[in-house]
């Protein structure tokens, strides 16, 4: 039976992408994966992990850049919920106008956007200068070079990639549920919790990973806003890479990144809320 002709170019399309990702993505990441198991005699070892896993500097700059991660993640999904759900009960021409001002940011580089935040958060900056006005410190704060400037730059940053994938995920939930959640005795609360998120959770899930894996991989921002002192995975791979030239130790963090985002993504999905019986 053949194959109806306005599905082929839907097929080539979608087959396109795929040759591309495998020839761009898929194959060289299988490469580089093999070649951090292959030993200088050509056989199996383990020993670029162990010896990253060993350096107590390797140690402690993953615990930071996880910690970063966490802490950014779960402050994305609190404020993105309230503004996609918000949007979703707007008229048409208000929900424009909210998707232009979340659109808006990432169509400024991310570098102009890290360091506009050295303008607030710098010495002299406004934050600073505000306190001062107060009267609330004597002497300006240190925010600059901080794992909390890294946490406000990349909350910043990436914000708008979960707000974007809860207004897709809350798009598809019939507001006819809501409607009957509340007939049934359930307050605005217990109807978010029980109906919203649950029908939700794959918007969740998605805006989650992507946070997290731009929070963990991001360069610009810990390197302008934690400086050299703060250090988190992607700094520390290119001091690797570019400074010692090591690039078995960078390939070896890049793929431990890779696995983190992975792991969290298998969290995330294996944990799906009002499916207990």
């Amino acid at each position: 039976m053949s194959r109806p002709s306005h599905t082929r170019p839907l097929v080539l399309l979608l087959g396109g992408g795929g040759v591309f990702l495998l020839a761009f993505f898929i194959i060289p990441l299988f490469f580089v994966v093999a070649e951090s198991f292959v030993s200088e005699d050509g056989g199996f070892t383990l020993s670029r992990y162990i010896v990253q896993i060993k350096d107590e500097i390797f140690r402690h700059v993953f615990l930071r850049t996880i910690k970063i991660a966490l802490i950014v993640t779960p402050l994305a999904a609190f404020m993105g919920y309230p503004t996609a759900y918000l949007m979703m009960r707007l008229k048409p021409a208000q929900k424009a106008v909210l998707m232009s001002l979340v659109i808006l940011p990432l169509m400024t580089s991310s570098v102009a956007r890290t360091y506009a935040w050295i303008v607030i958060l710098g010495r002299f900056g406004i934050v600073n200068q505000f306190l001062g006005l107060l009267g609330l410190t004597r002497e300006p704060l240190r925010l600059l070079y901080t794992e909390g400037a890294i946490v406000v730059g990349l909350l910043q940053l990436f914000l708008p990639l979960m707000v974007l994938n809860l207004v897709s995920a809350l798009e598809n939930v019939p507001p006819e549920l809501e409607e009957a959640a509340q007939s049934l005795g359930s307050n605005r609360l217990g109807t978010f919790f029980r109906v919203i998120v649950p029908l939700s959770f794959e918007g969740l899930v998605m805006g989650a990973t992507l946070v997290f894996t731009g929070c963990i991989t991001a360069y610009v921002t810990p390197a302008v806003l934690g400086g050299a002192k703060v250090l988190t995975l992607s700094t520390l791979m290119r001091q690797q890479a570019l400074g010692l030239m090591d690039w078995q130790s960078a390939t070896v963090i890049s793929l431990v990144m890779i696995a983190a985002s992975m792991i969290l993504h298998t969290v995330l999905r294996s944990f799906r809320p009002g499916n207990q019986t």
